[in-house]
């Protein structure tokens, strides 16, 4: 892989540590005013922004736009799964285990040579 390949990727990655932390970070405090939260999940959402939309313009001139939504929906998934342990103190079930694996089994079709 290529650095132009790489790029993105990671720039998508830590994108959606910011995104993870500004949807799902507060509920760990919910003791603070809706109102406050809204306006830190905005401040913590400016740097996801920031990296996001970079990494999805240069990372269309190697992938596809379906293939940037596919690998922002399994990057997402990836760190909400550890988000949500480590930070949240949740629990994920098989059953999230098998839905998370359709998706990725939905992904790999998306990045496989077309079927004729």
């Amino acid at each position: 892989m290529t650095t132009a390949h790489l790029t993105p990727i990671v720039m998508l990655l830590a994108s959606n540590v910011f995104m993870t932390f500004a949807w799902y970070g507060h509920l760990k405090h919910t003791a603070s005013p809706l109102w406050i939260v809204i306006l830190a999940s905005w401040g913590i959402a400016l740097f996801e922004y920031c990296l996001a939309v970079p990494a999805n313009r240069w990372g269309s001139t190697v992938y596809s736009t379906a293939e940037l939504k596919t690998m922002q929906e399994v990057i997402t998934l990836c760190v909400f799964a550890v988000f949500s342990i480590w930070f949240l103190g949740e629990r994920l079930t098989i059953n999230h285990g098998i839905g998370f694996a359709l998706i990725c089994l939905g992904a790999f079709f998306v990045f496989k040579a077309p079927i004729e």
